[in-house]
């Protein structure tokens, strides 16, 4: 066997005996003859395992790829653990570092001989030369160590940052310290099956700063933290990990993090789009005060599951919208003058043609500090949605309402206790002016058509006929 196969056959890379031959051959003649045969294929082959699996940084590395190799600073050593093999083999060991780079950092689990020999020689602020195989950890990724070598004279720049905020957050971070205002609360966990057969559980919250706002997600036991946390509340993301989903950043919660209230200020303010911009089909975050709400329904789903829903709609400067709260969020406690934002929403085709925001788990419902001024007459610009329809439409209408057996129709928000055309008496509070007025009477309300100039806080009593709802009313006392 000649020294180029030799070579070759020690080789880790992808690359045929005649490539490789190929390539050595290009070496030596781009050396003018410096190097003989097998200089010049050690030169190749150390250029080729240095290529393979080299990724920018660690926030490039993701489970399930084959080996990497990147150059990170160690940031913290601990200490070496034994555990026992299976069957007649000598008992393991592991050392678990943690290393960095300008991009993130990420555990690198070293084994056996590497691990007795990082606890004799390797020191923090080192740097190293890893080659491993990523894989997910009970903490995020992992890197399962082939080889680390130090680097001597290399220097990286690393941020230690003891607490991150939202728009600092990047792929692949861990070790997370985040404190921000606790935007919304799943309802409820969710389970899934694992490939080794147990049982798993995740849920959902939203946490928002002066930078941003993420989905934060729980796993596990970390879900049961859904039972002591409530929306508003400001809250300190411990030893979470940042992770992509859908192109979108999400802060994951594991087996050795937590969220707890802290007594910090931090509000969120939310960037959101004009309602009287907003188009079917839109993804959007927007705001305002609460002009109208509805009591919340329940209906079966073709499954037999039962679930729930309560429309509000919401007024900016620019016009209004009705948006439809699904599932746990029909139970948010929203009243009329609440300002409200509600971020990523789906606008779709509502109750007569009328745009309308639906609210799934995606999305996430915020009440803000102060109070809405909710008066005004007209309801937007041109574009905007300015057509009221009946308190209790829309929601469910939207999403069928036609009689099918597993999608049940709309009602108004009175209960239904006036037959439509009746004459109806109304006595409440002026919580919206304008056309039309809006009363409310702490149970429920009533849009009024009126020619009487009507200010916020008057309580008046109304009678007219009531159609779809709403009254045309003549007298006003």
């Amino acid at each position: 066997m000649s020294a180029i196969e030799d070579v070759h056959e020690e080789l880790d890379a992808d690359v045929t005996s005649e490539e490789f031959a190929e390539m050595v051959a290009e070496k030596v003649e781009e050396m003018g003859g410096l190097a003989d045969d097998e200089t010049a294929a050690m030169l190749v082959a150390h250029e080729l395992e240095d290529e393979g699996g080299e990724v920018e940084g660690i926030a490039d590395i993701e489970p399930g790829m084959d080996e990497v190799k990147f150059v990170a600073k160690i940031i913290s050593i601990g200490e070496r653990r034994t555990f026992e093999r299976d069957g007649d083999q000598e008992d393991g060991q592991v050392v678990n570092a943690e290393v960095a780079d300008e991009t993130g950092r990420i555990r690198l689990s070293l084994w056996d001989e590497m691990a007795e020999g990082a606890i004799e020689t390797l020191e923090e602020g080192e740097v190293l030369r890893i080659a491993g195989r990523p894989k997910e950890g009970y903490n995020g990724v992992e890197v399962s160590a082939d080889k680390a070598e130090v680097e001597p004279g290399m220097e990286i720049e690393v941020s230690l940052s003891d607490s991150y905020t939202v728009e600092a957050l990047s792929m692949g971070l861990s070790d997370v310290t985040l404190v921000g205002e606790l935007l919304d609360v799943d309802d409820d966990y969710r389970t899934f099956d694992r490939d080794d057969g147990s049982e798993g559980r995740v849920a959902n919250v939203a946490i928002g700063d002066e930078t941003g706002r993420i989905r934060v997600t729980l796993w596990d036991e970390g879900t049961d933290l859904l039972e002591v946390l409530d929306a508003g509340e400001v809250v300190e993301v411990v030893d979470g990990y940042v992770r992509e989903r859908e192109g979108d950043l999400e802060l994951h919660v594991g087996s050795r993090g937590t969220i707890e209230e802290v007594d910090e200020d931090v509000q969120f303010v939310p960037d959101t789009s004009d309602i009287a911009d907003v188009e079917m089909g839109d993804t959007v975050d927007i705001a305002g005060g609460i002009i109208e709400t509805d009591e919340k329904r329940t209906f079966d789903r073709d499954d037999g599951s039962q679930g729930q829903v309560r429309n509000v709609r919401v007024r900016d400067e620019t016009g209004d919208i009705r948006v439809a709260l699904w599932g746990g969020k029909a139970d948010r406690d929203i009243e009329l003058a609440d300002r409200v934002a509600f971020t990523d929403v789906e606008i779709q085709d509502g109750w007569q043609d009328e745009l309308e925001a639906s609210a799934g788990w995606q999305s996430t419902v915020s009440l803000l500090e102060g109070t809405a001024d909710v008066s005004g007459g007209d309801s937007g610009s041109e574009g905007g949605q300015q057509e009221k329809t009946p308190a209790g439409q829309g929601g469910l209408s939207s999403f069928g309402g036609d009689g099918d057996d597993d999608t049940p129709t709309s009602t108004p928000a009175t209960g239904g206790e006036t037959v439509d055309g009746d004459e109806a008496e109304f006595t409440g509070t002026v919580v919206q002016s304008g056309s039309p007025v809006v009363l409310d009477n702490g149970e429920e309300t009533r849009s009024v058509e009126t020619s009487e100039s009507l200010t916020l806080g008057q309580e008046v009593t109304v009678r007219d006929v009531e159609h779809d709802g709403r009254i045309d009313a003549d007298e006003v006392f």
